[in-house]
């Protein structure tokens, strides 16, 4: 292509569907110099009649013609579906949908999800992150530890994780400690956590950190520590190229983000709590790093934004 193409990202605003969309965006920005345009699905009326005809609402006059549209989050389907006739327009949905994968262009999916890839699916380990590998890891031994809440997915329970930390930082008493929760961390366990603050102990407040808070303390660490619960903030450890442990909570029967976890456990990108003196180490055991969202924007490039691939002008046929 010989301008830079112009990218809708139709988003939702739930904080894991926007980041998903970012970390895609940003790759698609370096690659290929795309022109970024963020649309707040919420704010645009598309009624389920307009998305099952695939007739386009009103939009912005200001906004240049797209030659992709990306979405994520339920959220933000029917509108999707009601632009996916626009000419000379792919459209790319990320995650499972609630609809036929072949009423758009393409879809991304974590493989937790259990579809089966496809010329016009690309299936992800874990979920896409706004992450980039660090091209070196520091010598200071420093180390992050990122504690997420009670969710569907895994037994939680206060005491087993706080009784990690403690363990890790009473058999690593040469490392500088930085403890932080998140959202849907206990109010009691923060308040056990805050006990442990000195001067090898920082721990963060989530409420009052900012947005480049977590990318700052990523390029400062030499292996990050994670609960399990949440496979944005395990993906996001992985993708830093950092050696990444997980905490060790019971899993949920039949839980599809546990087996993801699993997933990456398995393919090395992560660690087991029984493997800790590895992660302290300075081992990760992986061969390559993590970086689902540059993979899949390699993937958008190869099938919608080269001009020489025939699914690219296939998909803007449509009319």
């Amino acid at each position: 292509m010989s301008r830079a193409p112009v990218i809708w990202l139709l988003t939702d605003n739930k904080p894991g569907h926007r980041n998903q969309l970012k970390g895609l965006g940003n790759r698609l920005r370096v690659k290929v110099g795309a022109s970024l345009h963020w649309i707040n699905a919420e704010k645009v009326a598309a009624p389920l009649w307009r998305a099952l005809l695939a007739i386009p609402p009103t939009m912005d006059k200001a906004l240049p013609h797209p030659d992709l549209i990306i979405a994520a989050g339920t959220g933000t389907h029917k509108l999707l579906l009601s632009l996916r006739r626009l000419k000379k327009t792919g459209t790319l949905v990320i995650m499972k949908p609630g609809f036929p994968r072949n009423w758009v262009d393409g879809a991304i999916i974590p493989a937790h999800d259990g579809v089966s890839e496809n010329p016009t699916t690309l299936i992800t380990e874990g979920v896409i992150n706004t992450v980039t590998p660090l091209a070196r890891m520091t010598d200071k031994p420093e180390a992050l530890l990122l504690l997420g809440g009670p969710s569907p997915h895994f037994d939680w329970d206060d005491d087993v994780i706080l009784g990690q930390v403690t363990h890790l930082i009473g058999e690593y008493t040469q490392w500088r400690w930085t403890i932080s929760g998140s959202r849907r961390t206990p109010e009691a366990l923060k308040a056990r956590l805050n006990e442990l603050a000195g001067p090898k102990i920082t721990v963060a407040d989530p409420d009052s950190t900012h947005e480049d808070w977590l990318s700052q303390q990523v390029a400062a660490s030499r292996a990050i520590w994670v609960t399990p619960d949440s496979m944005s903030m395990v993906c996001e450890a992985a993708t830093s190229g950092l050696p990444t442990g997980l905490l060790q909570l019971p899993p949920h029967t039949g839980s599809r983000v546990a087996a993801g976890v699993q997933q990456l456990v398995e393919a090395g990108h992560v660690a087991r709590w029984s493997d800790h003196a590895t992660v302290m180490g300075g081992k990760t055991g992986q061969e390559t790093p993590l970086w689902e969202a540059d993979r899949a924007a390699r993937w958008i490039i190869q099938h919608w934004l080269t001009p020489a691939d025939p699914r690219k002008e296939q998909a803007r046929s449509n009319t």
